[in-house]
């Protein structure tokens, strides 16, 4: 790697104006301690650990109001500890990646149970925990403990992408980000230089258009030199997502749909949702009704994006009165409060057109 090589004789440099500039601009967040120079304040280990869990394939903007209401809901370990499943569950529906919730409540009855309600502060003792892998374990290791910690998520890959130009493509490129992540990472003042290049590639270092002019390292930068920013990282061309075909149920009867609760494994494990005719990743819907009933089918259909495949589900009603005997296990949920039911995204999205659909055939 000699381009590499060259620019990492200056990996001191590289730190110190990162940390100088993230000191001046560094994002306001509800999870972090303002950074203050030669002052080592460090936050609540509670609030990085929610919040890495929540940041998980999701956006800042998106995660900032859930983590506002678990925060005022369950201000600890304990009392996350001690919530009951259905209810933590239904304060995460919308936020998506649903294993993350339940490996949130299965971490906070660990934490509390086996470490007198604190984190451990090391990397191999977090890696223990339920949801943690390497990505978070070094995040909290450096950011809510100050250990020295190798931090490395999508931003920081592509940050180091560019400042070396790295030309093998991601995922194969990604022990050799490590290994100059390994050199750059300063000994002291980890936790915030981690999050100063979290800052820079969530702003000047974005995915497109990324502006140099306005990057504290523009000058170490080799991709900035050759212009070719936007070139870096080098990814492979992405395979399509399998689509798959289902249907989800909407039984009414008297002011009330009727929802079920998922298995605990799975896809949307142990949420509430709508009926539906076990469509899953490999496989599309069986078409089989969850009971004899005059089914009409709307004339639209949902669309849904997931990690892997993508969902087009179609939606069959039934407002004839079926009784829970002749249903599956589930109950009848009022439809003036189907907010507070804590449905997933795919199913709001449904509920959402069903009330649409009533209100263009003037139904009340």
């Amino acid at each position: 790697m000699p381009a590499v090589q060259s620019s990492l004789q200056n990996s001191g440099d590289i730190a110190a104006k990162l940390l100088a500039h993230y000191r001046l601009y560094a994002r306001e967040l509800p999870w972090r301690v303002p950074p203050r120079v030669g002052v080592q304040i460090l936050p609540d280990p509670y609030h990085v650990w929610l919040s890495e869990i929540m940041l998980q394939q999701t956006t800042v903007a998106a995660v900032i109001p859930y983590f506002e209401k678990f925060r005022r809901k369950w201000p600890d370990f304990a009392a996350l500890a001690a919530a009951p499943d259905a209810d933590v569950m239904a304060a995460w529906a919308g936020l998506g990646y649903y294993a993350r919730a339940r490996n949130l409540i299965a971490c906070a009855r660990v934490v509390t149970a086996d470490y007198q309600g604190k984190l451990p502060s090391n990397e191999a003792e977090l890696l223990k925990l339920p949801g943690i892998g390497p990505y978070t374990a070094a995040a909290i290791a450096a950011i809510a403990f100050g250990q020295r910690a190798i931090v490395l998520d999508a931003n920081i890959e592509r940050v180091v992408s560019r400042l070396f130009a790295i030309a093998t493509p991601l995922p194969k490129s990604k022990p050799e980000i490590r290994k100059v992540l390994e050199i750059i990472t300063p000994e002291n003042d980890s936790g915030d230089f981690a999050q100063a290049m979290m800052d820079l590639g969530a702003g000047a270092c974005s995915i497109k258009a990324p502006h140099c002019r306005q990057c504290p390292i523009r000058d170490d930068c080799r991709a900035a030199k050759l212009k070719k920013a936007d070139q870096y990282p080098v990814k492979l061309p992405k395979s399509a997502k399998p689509q798959r075909i289902g249907i989800a149920y909407w039984i009414e009867h008297e002011g009330a749909v009727w929802l079920v609760k998922r298995a605990e494994k799975g896809m949307l494990g142990g949420m509430r949702s709508l009926p539906d005719d076990r469509w899953s990743a490999r496989n599309d819907g069986d078409g089989n009704a969850p009971a004899d009933a005059e089914w009409t089918f709307l004339p639209a259909t949902v669309h849904h994006q997931f990690t892997h495949f993508a969902l087009q589900l179609r939606i069959a009603v039934t407002t004839h009165g079926l009784t829970a005997d002749a249903l599956p296990q589930g109950e009848y949920w009022p439809l003036n409060s189907l907010d507070k039911a804590g449905l997933p995204t795919l199913f709001t999205k449904v509920a959402n057109m069903v009330m649409r659909d009533r209100v263009a055939n003037g139904v009340g």
